[in-house]
């Protein structure tokens, strides 16, 4: 009897234990994986599985419990799409927190219809748009990208700089294009330029010679396309060339992308000029660059840095919470991300979790910025110029404010 005891006993410690490995901590990804920047989400949602990868390699979290990171679809552009992954992430895989969503219609949807009604905090690597800035979030959705109320000046002060002082403007015709159109203009026209024509247009349509034809007709040399690599704004440069109407193409970040230089030609955009967010010369940099070259990243992969810092935030605010609970979630985000405390650098999971142990104040000190995030979930941030030469896009530096 005796032994029959002490075996249920064995074997029920053994359980417990298998259980306590197995447990789970889940942080979803919401990201484009089709739709407008599908070549852009993969090296984005690497990057922050990369940060996983390493918490888990370091001891996993909340006291060994492994971080798994579940993923859904947004497209991008059908809000229906993002507000559905992210309920299912919300209600069905009752993640803790989200990194995601990527285009800025698709963070607004899935915040607004199921991330803040859950009480789920949600950081975007890559929703750059102000509208971001003014939802009713309960201080819930953050951002580890600036703005494009920034983005979009140092646009302007870089078309200014080129000579550029008279363009023509189309823009996607959501949050995304209309915000950033708006402070590219206004920052463009206080420098002394002048926007000739400034068009919206709708995504996913097979023809745009009409708004080309009304932009070419001013006579502008310089077509300025805000929109997406993979869809709207390709085959608008694709129909501008056949045209033959403009001489120089820009764009920003939802155009830097290698896909659009192959299915266009490199001849054709030669010389190509775009901004997009990048990470200041911090240590976190390096070390962000070692480890994604390592793991078969391309670092300077357009927000695949703010993904893993997105992350990795996100998962130094969990164990500061001390639970995989969302409530107190925010406040912890806040706390990890905030001087003063002892600095921690991306991939430093052990030496976080020690000092949280120890009730030591920490100061996550990132990848792509150093994130004191504000009263709106914002950070500041460094704008970096990307020209198309030889076939690729290819870093030219910061832009100066």
């Amino acid at each position: 009897m005796k032994k029959s005891i002490l075996s249920m006993a064995i074997a029920a410690s053994a359980l417990s234990m298998a259980g306590a490995a197995q447990a789970e901590v889940k942080v979803g990804f919401l990201g484009g994986f089709t739709g407008g920047i599908e070549s852009l989400t993969p090296p984005i949602y690497e990057g922050a599985r990369l940060a996983v990868q390493q918490i888990n390699e370091q001891g996993g979290i909340l006291g060994g419990q492994t971080l798994v990171m579940p993923s859904g679809d947004t497209t991008c552009g059908d809000a229906s799409a993002a507000s559905n992954a992210a309920d299912r992430m919300v209600n069905t895989e009752n993640v803790t927190a989200i990194v995601g969503a990527l285009c800025t219609g698709a963070t607004i949807a899935a915040a607004n219809n199921a991330g803040i009604p859950g009480g789920v905090v949600m950081v975007s690597p890559a929703s750059t748009a102000p509208a971001v800035s003014e939802l009713d979030d309960n201080d819930l959705v953050f951002r580890t990208v600036p703005s494009d109320a920034f983005q979009g000046e140092m646009l302007a002060k870089l078309v200014l700089d080129r000579g550029i002082d008279y363009v023509a403007v189309t823009y996607v015709n959501n949050d995304y294009g209309r915000g950033l159109s708006e402070a590219f203009t206004e920052a463009f026209e206080a420098g002394g330029g002048e926007v000739a024509e400034n068009l919206a247009h709708e995504d996913n349509r097979a023809d745009y010679r009409s708004e080309l034809g009304s932009l070419s007709a001013t006579g502008a040399d310089t077509l300025v396309v805000l929109a997406y690599a993979d869809t709207s704004g390709q085959t608008v440069l694709r129909q501008a060339y056949e045209a033959g109407t403009f001489t120089q193409y820009v764009g920003a970040d939802g155009m830097v992308g290698d896909s659009l230089v192959e299915a266009i030609g490199a001849d054709v955009l030669e010389g190509m000029i775009a901004t997009r967010p990048g990470s200041p010369d911090l240590p976190g940099t390096e070390l962000f660059n070692e480890a994604a070259e390592a793991a078969g990243i391309d670092p300077s992969a357009v927000f695949a840095a703010q993904a893993y810092d997105a992350a990795f935030l996100v998962a130094l605010a969990i164990e500061q919470n001390g639970s995989a609970e969302r409530e107190g979630l925010s406040a912890a985000l806040r706390s990890v991300s905030s001087a003063p405390g002892e600095i921690i650098l991306p991939g430093e999971w052990e030496k976080a979790v020690e000092l949280i142990a120890a009730g030591t104040e920490i100061n996550y000190e990132g990848a792509s910025g150093s994130h004191e995030f504000d009263e709106d979930g914002d950070v500041p941030g460094v704008v970096v110029e990307m020209v198309v030469e030889d076939g690729r896009f290819v870093s030219k530096g910061f832009v100066e404010p």
